[in-house]
């Protein structure tokens, strides 16, 4: 099968060589020409414009977008929508939030274009490994695409599926994501507990990899956390600086408006945001009036 691939970064690129390898045709555009000549030496087809690519591909065609949420997304899907015709087929592999994702769907049926969103997970491991693929759209479009998430997944039979119509692929990997924050919280605290545990001596490396075998804890984010204590244990040089993609905020918020409570997910959100405050206001309020009540002592910048 041959497809189009917009937005050639590490992921992007990585995918298309996946899809190369499986023997597909892949007609690859980034606007980065250094990007593009990367995907070359494993044999995608560059080409230098969104035009050049839709003429590169023959009806019905199928056009893979791997670009960032937002504004980048919705350009690229405008301008497809001026290029494309009816009967071929957009999938957002992004993070797109899901009523944006619903938004497009409709404005592609409009013009009879099918529309499908593929949450994607795996990151830069997929190449070897597959990607986990949750799909929404239209199950005729989906069902045509089929030898793509066949050769994406880490098998034919597992690791992907449709999970229903537009925008609930997005929406089930915006929870997949919510899901993710509360692990990774749960592992980095419990390590650090064990940190602080001085009298102890204990090898944080040893412990991730005893618990990678035979533990109920033991998961892939489990084997990367081993993996970076055995390469720097101390985790020397990293800022405590957590950064979010805006997923878990999204989860969080459709949480809310579902009434559904979801207070580790939260909390792990939250965390992320304070660790991105060094100069706390709300810590300083905090020391001024336990000083103003009780007396207690407040401690001064150096």
């Amino acid at each position: 099968m041959e497809l189009g691939m917009i937005g050639l970064g590490k992921m992007g690129a990585n995918m298309a060589q996946r899809l190369v390898r499986g023997g597909h045709r892949v007609v690859g555009f980034d606007p980065g020409a250094e990007a593009r000549m990367r995907v070359e030496q494993f044999g995608a087809e560059p080409v230098d414009s969104l035009q050049a690519m839709v003429a590169a591909l023959a009806a019905p065609r199928a056009v893979w977008m791997m670009v960032p949420a937002g504004d980048i997304t919705g350009g690229t899907v405008d301008a497809l929508l001026s290029l494309l015709s009816a009967g071929d087929t957009i999938i957002d592999g992004g993070n797109s939030n899901y009523k944006n994702t619903m938004d497009r769907a409709k404005a592609a049926a409009d013009k009879g274009l099918h529309y499908v969103d593929s949450g994607t997970s795996g990151g830069v491991w997929g190449l070897e490994q597959g990607y986990s693929l949750m799909i929404g759209g239209d199950a005729d479009a989906v069902e045509r695409l089929r030898p793509v998430f066949e050769t994406l997944a880490p098998g034919k039979d597992r690791g992907w599926g449709r999970v229903g119509p537009a925008g609930s692929g997005h929406f089930t990997k915006m929870i997949h994501n919510g899901i993710e924050y509360g692990m990774m919280q749960a592992y980095a605290e419990g390590f650090s507990i064990l940190e602080h545990k001085k009298e102890f001596g204990l090898d944080l490396h040893q412990v991730a990899e005893i618990w990678r075998h035979g533990s109920v804890v033991r998961s892939w984010l489990l084997d990367l956390t081993a993996e970076a204590l055995g390469e720097n244990p101390t985790l020397d040089g990293i800022a405590p600086f957590v950064p979010d993609s805006g997923e878990g905020r999204w989860t969080v918020a459709e949480a809310i408006d579902l009434d559904v409570p979801a207070p580790v997910i939260t909390l792990s959100l939250i965390e992320r945001l304070r660790s991105r405050d060094a100069d706390s206001f709300t810590d300083k309020l905090l020391s001024t009036m336990r000083n103003g009540f009780g007396g207690h002592a407040v401690k001064k910048e150096l």
